[in-house]
């Protein structure tokens, strides 16, 4: 199990690390395929598409300096699966995820699905996806790179140097838990209900992940939950608390979901490796993202005891700036080196993409998201970028880095960071 969790050099545990990795340029040659996988591609709705199919050249230039050769299969999931089959998750979509070596996701949802039956909802297709591949460990990394940190929505004191890693169980609590559904109580109104239930064995398996990835990192685990008014955070705090004793070389914590809230804007730093259910980690992922300065910036690996991961940005579909090149493919981007070093063990492969993402944002590149004023170059006339893009077509071949810039470039123009980032939550089940 711990196998997928164990790669052969583990994430940079302090962004400093993550600055410093050594530069150079990736030329691209004529080299020897020596590996083969198979990916399976999930554009989704609304920005999925764009960030996709930037995500896929990204991994097929790095691919070929690395001797590795990428089979994809695009299939429909949420919206686009509903349109063209009447399901959000069709049944060959799942059978081709299963199939393949990893999974790579853009976004699920939209304004024209909205009021669909719940069953027929896009949202659906994602928790059936996660559901039907058993992928029961999510892994959120919030990292303030130096070259963000003025994009953060905190001091610059408070944001600079945080390193987080949110470890979220993602098939049991209350987004799946039964009984659920709609009835009457005993004055004949309507009530919606949900069950918020976890067994031993889930407790105790995200449990373990979380402690060997606080392992890899700075060694410090805090989990958290509700222990105070609910029952499953109970059993959640006994279950984490008892499997501590095989972690001696792990300082855990525990903090109530509350509290941990309000630290993560109080002082980030404090926080290494974070565990928590369903719900919880929902929530405060989105929250540590924008410490980072935008939620366009967070990658996410969901990994199974056995099988292939899924990978996928953790914002949402953003169907306001759907098809106006102003998306941020960086999650996308930094979700890509995330299944290269988990799913595929191709440490090398991931390394080559994360210098490019830095390299790029050193040469202030922005997206509207993370835009600085004072802090990166800004294009707000389509003929500079046009001009600016032409420049740079003979830098493609010889550094991936290029091709991010190139992709993502024009889509910075005129657009403020509040409303890109709203954008980007927009149609969030992450």
């Amino acid at each position: 199990m711990m196998s997928c969790l164990k790669p052969t050099l583990q994430i940079p545990a302090h962004p400093k690390s993550f600055s410093n990795l050594k530069r150079g340029t990736v030329r691209c040659s004529a080299t020897n395929i020596i590996k083969h996988y198979n990916i399976t591609l999930l554009p989704g709705d609304g920005i999925g598409p764009e960030v996709i199919s930037v995500a896929k050249d990204v991994l097929t230039l790095t691919g070929s300096q690395q001797g590795i050769k990428f089979r994809f299969e695009e299939m429909p999931i949420g919206g686009a699966a509903i349109d063209l089959t009447g399901v959000p998750l069709p049944e060959e979509t799942l059978l081709s995820a299963k199939k393949s070596d990893a999974i790579l996701l853009g976004a699920i949802g939209g304004y024209k699905w909205d009021n669909l039956e719940k069953h027929l909802k896009p949202e659906t297709g994602l928790l059936q996806i996660r559901e039907g591949l058993g992928v029961f460990a999510n892994l959120r990394p919030a990292t303030v790179l130096p070259q963000l940190v003025d994009s953060s929505t905190l001091k610059k004191e408070v944001a600079e140097g945080v390193d987080l890693m949110v470890v979220r169980e993602l098939t049991g609590g209350i987004y799946f838990g039964k009984p659920r559904g709609f009835g009457k109580n005993d004055k004949g109104e309507d009530i919606g209900f949900n069950t918020e239930v976890y067994a031993t064995y889930e407790i105790d398996r995200i449990a373990r992940v979380a402690f060997e990835t606080a392992r890899k990192r700075r060694g410090k685990l805090c989990s958290v939950d509700k222990a105070n008014v609910l029952e499953a955070s109970m059993l959640w705090r006994k279950r984490v608390t008892m499997l501590a004793s095989e972690y001696p070389d792990i300082t855990l914590t525990h903090m109530y979901v509350d509290n941990a809230a309000m630290q993560l804007v109080r002082d980030p730093k404090q926080f290494d490796t974070i565990l928590t259910n369903n719900i919880f980690g929902d929530i405060l992922s989105d929250e540590a993202s924008m410490i980072t300065g935008s939620i366009g910036m967070l990658p996410s690996a969901s990994i199974s005891e056995s099988g292939p991961g899924l990978f996928e940005p953790i914002h949402g579909s953003a169907p306001d700036i759907a098809g106006q090149d102003k998306a941020n493919p960086l999650a996308t981007i930094l979700s890509v080196a995330m299944l290269l070093r988990y799913a595929l063990q191709e440490e090398n492969a991931a390394r080559i993409i994360e210098n490019a993402v830095l390299d790029t944002l050193n040469k202030g590149f922005r997206t509207g998201d993370i835009f600085s004023i004072g802090k990166c170059k800004i294009y707000k006339e389509e003929e500079k970028v046009s001009n600016k893009m032409a420049s740079m077509q003979e830098d493609i071949a010889d550094d991936p880095l290029a091709l991010i810039a190139n992709e993502f470039d024009s889509g910075r123009v005129g657009e403020s960071n509040d409303d890109v980032d709203r954008a980007l939550d927009a149609h969030s089940l992450a």
